[in-house]
């Protein structure tokens, strides 16, 4: 596994990691939601050495080592990470390597700017999380009432090792501890007496007070222009359910592709060789199409 370079981006507001020389084509890449750029880190140096690029992965804004920011973390503010991220680095069209909540923002930037967007390669995840009109003022009432609560300090840990076991059996998806440990390791901080501190934010546990309608983001996920890949893990979140079904088929430029794994399979090490595998058979089809 490649070492990768820190990089500091937006004014110092994004913090990330690089793999690659400056001189090659750039992809950018969004991790999913509570992880950050060491999500990439088994798979960013394959590809990297296969494809003669370069990767920059950022972290959101609230996890990692950037910023923390006021007010909510919507969907669609993150989206101004990716931006932000594309403009310093002088990216005007370019490919996005997404995982997850990352693979939302992506969906949502190449809808609304089609011009920036060449590729998108999504893992496990497509489109966002959605609320129904009619239950909106029970999403916002949620929202509202979490944010008028007091923020407990961050969790802190005797070693790395708890902090990725605490990981492991608290994670919304399964997740194992080998595959979790770059991304636990890159959100904690040395406290300096032998303990960790997570660093993350924790109002990004907070439900969000306004989501998306399921018609909107079929609509949205309509306008993507640009070739989507979609790289699922048998044992992910998406497989048969009926709105990733759905989402799916509103996606006009999409080619799906199911390999073994969980969500995190682009960070398993018995899974990422295949998941280089998928992608670089995409792009040989897409260079010949």
């Amino acid at each position: 596994m490649s070492d990768p370079r820190d990089i500091s981006l937006a004014g110092g507001r994004l913090a990330g990691l690089c793999w690659g020389p400056e001189e090659v084509p750039t992809w950018l890449a969004l991790h999913g939601w509570l992880d950050n750029a060491a999500s990439f880190s088994r798979l960013a140096p394959l590809l990297v050495r296969q494809l003669g690029i370069r990767i920059v992965a950022i972290d959101f804004s609230g996890h990692g080592h950037s910023q923390h920011v006021a007010g909510d973390y919507a969907l669609w503010d993150y989206c101004h990470d990716l931006l932000d991220a594309a403009d310093e680095l002088g990216l005007e069209q370019t490919t996005l390597l997404a995982h997850s909540m990352g693979a939302g923002v992506s969906c949502l930037v190449a809808a609304a700017l089609p011009e920036r967007i060449s590729r998108l390669v999504l893992i496990d995840g497509l489109g966002a999380l959605t609320t129904p009109a009619g239950d909106a003022a029970q999403q916002l009432r949620k929202g509202l009432r979490a944010s008028r609560r007091s923020l407990s300090a961050p969790p802190r840990y005797p070693d790395v090792e708890t902090a990725v076991a605490a990981r492991v059996a608290g994670g919304v998806t399964p997740i194992d501890a080998e595959t979790a440990a770059p991304v636990v390791a890159r959100n904690l901080n040395d406290e300096g007496d032998g303990h960790v501190r997570l660093r993350t934010d924790g109002r990004l546990l907070w439900p969000s007070p306004v989501r998306l309608t399921p018609e909107q983001v079929l609509a949205l996920l309509g306008s993507i222009q640009a070739p989507v890949l979609l790289i699922e893990g048998e044992s992910g979140i998406l497989g048969g359910r009926e709105s990733a079904a759905a989402a799916r088929s509103a996606v006009p430029t999409l080619t799906r592709r199911v390999l073994p794994g969980g969500h995190h399979l682009h960070l398993e090490p018995g899974a990422v060789a295949t998941v280089v595998g998928a992608i670089l058979e995409w792009q040989a089809m897409e260079a010949g199409a």
